[in-house]
């Protein structure tokens, strides 16, 4: 059965100040509302975040290390030296890759190659074999992206051979920085660019926005053509949509629907998203995951003097000119993802089995599940399943060259990476942040590692944080829900981390008769919900993932309900629809 979640209506805003917006913006008060619970509580705020605008991006030369780093490349443009793009293999790294390998290419610079490392031989950020490659190559400048800032010694083994580096990473860096031409990262403590939430390819678009600045290019011609390659980062890589995230994010996706580049433009139509206006959601479900699957997926051995990663696929997709060849890239992709989605059922499945087959992991706080024979490239995405049926943190590892290596994933709340931290003793590496990490160890020291971990999570994990929690941002009638009402929503948008998309309640609705489950396993529930108030309103809705309720809700008893309101687009025709984040029954 699954877990019943507490309902948490979030703070409202001051009363005075919510009127006084509603009144100056001519909006409802429940929207006046979300802006002030969002921090914005005057008109000359609302209407910057009504109005982004790409003036308002802040000097890149702000950010340390910056002037260094632009040197450099300017110094090897000019002096038409070898240049290697570095990248992680997933949607940030391989955007990040493309974005600066396209901007380069741009300025006519063409001793360029790229580099993804393989998940599997190599694992994540930068590898010695990449080095190598590189030296062999005659590379003389490394332009690593959304990696690098713990690769003290990996750069200066780059240095025997002759090569330099250049870094632009977004995780945090631990106390010693690598000794590389330049190092960009905004969350660097001596660092203080006035924005530190930009995700990987946020940091390389800052770099050839500097190179754009240095050179006195046209802004528009050389660099916003790049934008729809951050917006599909931003929303992949899930960083706050705040701040210079939220504009480049709101020019991105303008991008991306008007004139996307030729590598996107061939997934959009593989997604079918090329007949509505894309949005966050799209990048973040069907744009991202495909672009993502390349890297995770099992690639053959290749000869040494070879360079191909699952990673390649993607990025020779996205830095693409051709139509045709990036038609035929894009093809190559959604085989990717088709495989991908095909062994993460089966891999799901399987550690379902194991929890449900175990009566003492199923009743822990915390899960850690081993199985040597599991795809490495699929584990994380096995894990966020998991919390999605049993809520609670979770590590599932497999076994890749001799160590026991996998993902874990959070719950809301609870900071993942200091349990991790606290069995680093027993780790070979591991990284990460509060919600998901990655870690190597031993294969003898799993065992010991499952009991810390779950002791730890035991000793220190709020039991409230075990319950999934839907946080409500304000109670709606059905009636409210007017066209106007929902094009001033709109202007909220794009949705993310630090603007979510709103969260409302109406209660005692019911079903008009037309219930149904759908879905390849009629997993979900799709009807019309009428709240008979007067005016009387029927709004059409979907509820992913909830059949239990549907023989209720087919009985025509009241429900409440908390949803997002979103545009649902079917055969060409729009509407609204309301998106079910769960359902309470009402007894009569």
């Amino acid at each position: 059965m699954p877990i019943e979640k507490r309902w948490v209506v979030k703070p409202q805003g001051d009363p005075a100040i919510v009127e006084a917006l509603s009144t100056r913006l001519r909006i409802p008060p429940v929207l006046a509302n979300l802006l002030v619970q969002r921090g914005i509580d005057t008109e000359e705020k609302a209407h910057t975040f009504f109005n982004p605008q790409l003036s308002d991006l802040h000097d890149p030369f702000l950010m340390k290390d910056m002037d260094r780093a632009v040197d450099r490349v300017e110094k090897a443009v000019e002096g038409h030296e070898k240049i290697m793009v570095y990248g992680d293999y997933d949607v940030d790294g391989t955007t990040a890759v493309a974005l600066v390998f396209k901007f380069l290419r741009h300025i006519g610079h063409r001793n360029l190659l790229f580099y993804i490392p393989d998940r599997y031989t190599e694992g994540y950020g930068i590898s010695v074999k990449g080095i190598d490659y590189a030296a062999r190559k005659g590379v003389t400048l490394i332009i690593a992206l959304d990696c690098g800032i713990k690769a003290m010694e990996k750069v200066a083994y780059a240095k025997t051979k002759g090569v330099d580096f250049i870094i632009c990473d977004h995780h945090l860096p631990a106390e010693e920085i690598p000794q590389a031409v330049a190092v960009l990262d905004p969350k660097r403590n001596d660092c203080t660019y006035p924005f530190d939430e930009l995700s990987g390819c946020g940091v390389g678009f800052k770099l050839v926005q500097a190179y754009a600045q240095r050179k006195g290019m046209n802004f528009d011609e050389s660099v916003k053509p790049l934008l729809d390659l951050l917006v599909v980062s931003i929303a992949s890589d899930i960083v706050p949509l705040t701040g210079e995230n939220r504009i480049l994010a709101h020019y991105g996706l303008e991008l991306l629907n008007r004139a996307p580049s030729k590598g996107l433009l061939s997934i959009i139509k593989i997604c079918g998203l090329n007949k509505h206006a894309i949005s966050i959601d799209d990048i973040v479900f069907k744009i991202g995951p495909r672009i993502n699957a390349a890297g995770r997926m099992r690639m053959d051995e290749h000869d040494e003097n070879a360079a191909p990663s699952g990673g390649y696929a993607a990025v020779n997709l996205l830095v693409e000119n051709n139509e045709s060849d990036a038609e035929d890239y894009g093809s190559i992709i959604d085989a990717f993802n088709q495989d991908r989605k095909s062994i993460d059922r089966h891999v799901t499945q399987e550690a379902h089995e194991i929890i449900e087959s175990n009566p003492e992991l199923k009743q822990r706080k915390s899960t850690v599940i081993y199985n040597p024979r599991w795809m490495k490239g699929i584990v994380g995405i096995v894990a966020s399943r998991l919390i999605e049926t049993y809520y609670r943190p979770t590590v599932v590892l497999t076994q890749s060259n001799g160590f026991a290596t996998g993902s874990a994933r959070s719950v809301p709340g609870f900071d993942l990476y200091q349990a991790v931290e606290s069995c680093a003793d027993l780790l070979e590496n591991f990284g990460g942040h509060m919600y998901a990490a990655g870690l190597t160890m031993k294969t003898e020291n799993v065992e010991e590692f499952t009991r810390r971990f779950n002791a730890y999570v035991e000793e220190n994990i709020d039991p409230q944080m075990l319950i999934p929690q839907v946080d409500i941002d304000a109670e709606l009638l059905f009636s409210d829900i007017t066209p106007a009402f929902r094009r001033e929503l709109k202007r909220f948008e794009p949705f993310g981390p630090g603007n979510t998309a709103p969260v409302f309640m109406t209660r005692g609705v019911s079903n008009r008769g037309d219930a149904k489950l759908v879905g390849a396993e009629c997993e979900h529930l799709r009807m019309d919900l009428t709240q008979r108030q007067k005016p009387c309103t029927t709004l059409q809705c979907i509820a992913f993932q909830q059949p239990e309720h549907y023989e209720w809700i087919r009985s025509g008893r009241p429900v409440d309900i908390c949803y997002q309101i979103v545009e649902n687009h079917y055969r060409g025709t729009v509407s609204t629809q309301l998106r079910i984040k769960d359902i309470k029954t009402v007894e009569r």
